[in-house]
């Protein structure tokens, strides 16, 4: 679990390391906030694109900036530990920025992925993974999983009455 979870310092050689050996490599990136059916769903089908999935995980800084000061309701600490255990998963990268644009730039994956919900043109990095002869692929959702879905429902349930 521990050798999954990767420092930028080492995420370039681990990226050369593929391209040698023709790997294809996906990117994604989110929160992960609570950790659902949906993610799950959707880190196996990025993982089916690719031989290699890489996640750049959302600092708790950078969900405070996206999300606002309630969020994240787990720290980066244990999502990266959550995630890191998944089969599907080969590495995970936390970063600050309010975007992956950087770390897109800086790994320059052969496949982007991010949720259907948003379109190709709304992908932070894909224009440069295009011009790069990349592709962008959006995956489908799991309908009514998502972590604001399961937040409204803890509060339904277990909020003050």
């Amino acid at each position: 679990m521990e050798n999954k979870i990767i420092e930028w310092t080492r995420l370039l050689s681990v990226r050369e390391k593929a391209k040698e050996k023709n790997k294809k490599v996906v990117f994604t990136n989110g929160v992960f906030d609570l950790l659902h059916r949906g993610h799950v769903e959707y880190l196996q089908k990025a993982r089916e694109l690719g031989d290699m999935l890489i996640i750049g995980l959302n600092s708790d800084i950078s969900v405070h900036f996206i999300k606002g000061p309630k969020r994240p309701l787990v720290n980066q600490e244990d999502r990266i530990i959550v995630l890191s255990a998944l089969s599907c998963v080969d590495y995970v990268v936390l970063f600050n920025e309010d975007t992956p644009a950087k770390l897109i730039e800086y790994i320059m994956p052969d496949i982007l992925v991010k949720g259907a919900d948003y379109t190709v043109e709304q992908i932070v990095g894909a224009e440069a993974v295009l011009k790069n002869g990349g592709r962008v692929v959006p995956i489908g959702l799991t309908p009514g999983k998502s972590t604001t879905e399961l937040i409204r429902k803890i509060v339904e349930v277990y909020g003050e009455k």
